[in-house]
């Protein structure tokens, strides 16, 4: 498993996570594209972008590896503001590559591709 170095490991000042220390002994956890209600707390939503916010910095439009990446977290975030960056996709694999779906960041977090995110620095 891919360790992405200088990753920030969770939200500053909460305990929502980023990524994993090592890999799951009983299988990597699969992705899978989570709904988000129009009602989710604010905490929630700023997890959202302050993680987003983050691959941004680390990747930008360029495909990368799951790796130690948090698979909750992704979930969030997969199939709308993260896709698969292959075909075929494995959603159970540290090393399936994902890309950032720029359109759909424009449209649901534009304050991270503009630089006017708090999480940006």
């Amino acid at each position: 498993m891919l360790k992405h170095r200088g990753f920030p490991g969770r939200m500053p000042g909460s305990d929502y996570q980023f990524t994993i220390r090592r890999a799951n002994p009983r299988g990597v956890t699969p992705l899978k594209a989570l709904k988000r209600f129009p009602d989710r707390k604010n905490v929630d939503r700023r997890a959202d972008e302050c993680f987003l916010a983050a691959l941004w910095v680390q990747f930008g439009e360029e495909p990368f590896e799951r790796g130690n990446l948090d698979a909750g977290r992704l979930s969030w975030l997969f199939e709308r503001e993260v896709i698969a960056a292959e075909d075929p996709f494995d959603p159970a694999s540290y090393e399936s590559l994902l890309q950032i779906n720029v359109k759909e960041v424009e449209r649901t977090f534009p304050q991270i591709l503009d630089g006017s995110s708090e999480w940006l620095e």
